[in-house]
């Protein structure tokens, strides 16, 4: 997982962060984790309640918790500017399956793929019963609803230029 720091942060001798998803439209994790001043108002805009805070107090997306719709309350409710409608268009967070997949062990499960309506995940049979799931990047949203579904709790979420270093080494 990616980190970073920032001024405060250093200050206060964290000197990393992680990187973790934050509301979409957030303005990169150094200037988001400037400007947000842990106010809540997108937490309490947000209609799917799948917002809450880290132990920074600052907003990040829970996507374990549900899907987010990409409706951009959160980013109206914003009056600091750590959310943007042009940072929106960054949004580049995929689904990553961990190990403990049902499926990846041998446990009949497709709950992942029957939750996602952009349909970027697939099952590839492998020998043995069990069926490896491959997710097509180029169609994930990364809005959450495989992971908030996955009954293993197995899917998390990664920035899509991480996956690509990783793929090619």
């Amino acid at each position: 997982m990616a980190t970073s720091t920032n001024r405060r942060n250093f200050l206060r001798a964290k000197f990393h962060i992680a990187d973790l998803p934050r509301p979409p439209g957030a303005v990169g994790i150094s200037r988001f984790s400037g400007l947000c001043d842990g106010c809540g108002d997108c937490l309490d805009a947000c209609p799917e309640g799948i917002l809450r805070k880290d132990s920074q107090g600052l907003a990040v997306l829970d996507l374990k918790s549900g899907a987010c719709s990409f409706c951009g309350d959160c980013i109206q409710a914003c009056q600091t500017g750590a959310l943007t409608e042009e940072a929106r268009a960054d949004w580049d967070w995929v689904a990553r399956i961990q190990g403990g997949c049902l499926s990846l062990n041998a446990v009949a499960c497709r709950t992942c793929q029957d939750f996602c309506d952009e349909q970027a995940i697939r099952f590839r049979l492998e020998p043995g019963g069990r069926a490896r799931p491959l997710i097509d990047e180029t169609a994930c949203t990364g809005c959450g609803a495989c992971a908030a579904a996955c009954p293993a709790g197995a899917i998390d979420f990664a920035r899509m230029e991480t996956n690509e270093l990783e793929a090619t080494a």
